[in-house]
């Protein structure tokens, strides 16, 4: 290991960025469930059973990176996949497309409909408090959104980069990432992302766009039974 903060985004979002919303006992941490089903550690087989014991509800999946702590009685840990973790250190060639805007409450509804359509694991009622998010509309519709989600003072992380499938194939979503990737450049802050190797047109496009893979990293989820 590095000691990069990357190495453990989770819980160093947690400690940084997100601390004023983190759900801490102890040498664990969590977002709240309707804003991220996403907890953390400081290391790896730390023994927090009775943090997670407070932190997880009964029948609740929790899903961590890189770290996965003592799995205590009562609780489920599976290794999920190893991602591949990408970071974009030089401005994204931007392609043309129909306008950005920027997402707020009065979209949240049609935010919800597209993810849980395409995007169904990991996006909750209220995952855009954790920062900005944009979208193309098309003919009245939620055609693609991107946003920013776990990050550090000088690390910020791009997700939810999905477009609706009727609206495939016409470059939204580089659009989209390109705009994105720029912007948090330009405020002094390295975008990175988080993609399973099999998705193979998503880490293309990362790719393609400039973005490196700096790691694998592994991602497990943690569920209690009782």
């Amino acid at each position: 290991m590095t000691g990069h903060v990357l190495d453990n985004p989770i819980w160093e979002a947690l400690q940084s960025r997100h601390r004023d919303i983190a759900l801490a006992r102890g040498d664990v941490a969590r977002y709240p469930a309707q804003i991220a089903p996403f907890l953390g550690v400081p290391s790896e087989g730390v023994d927090v059973a009775d943090g997670l014991a407070a932190l997880i509800e009964p029948g609740e999946t929790t899903l961590l990176l890189d770290r996965m702590p003592q799995v205590p009685p009562g609780f489920e840990g599976r290794k999920l996949a190893m991602l591949a973790q990408m970071v974009c250190t030089q401005p994204v060639e931007e392609t043309d497309g129909p306008e950005i805007i920027q997402l707020d409450e009065a979209h949240r509804e049609d935010v919800l409909a597209l993810t849980a359509l395409v995007y169904p694991h990991y996006f909750r009622p209220h995952t855009m408090q954790l920062g900005r998010y944009f979208g193309i509309y098309q003919d009245g519709r939620l055609a693609a959104i991107i946003g920013e989600r776990m990050g550090m003072d000088e690390w910020q992380e791009i997700s939810a980069v999905c477009t609706h499938p009727d609206f495939l194939g016409r470059g939204y979503a580089r659009h989209l990432l390109g705009m994105l990737s720029n912007d948090v450049l330009a405020q002094g802050r390295t975008p990175y992302l988080h993609v399973a190797n099999e998705n193979a047109r998503a880490k293309d496009l990362y790719l393609r766009s400039g973005y490196t893979v700096r790691r694998d990293i592994p991602f497990f989820s943690l569920h209690r039974t009782g």
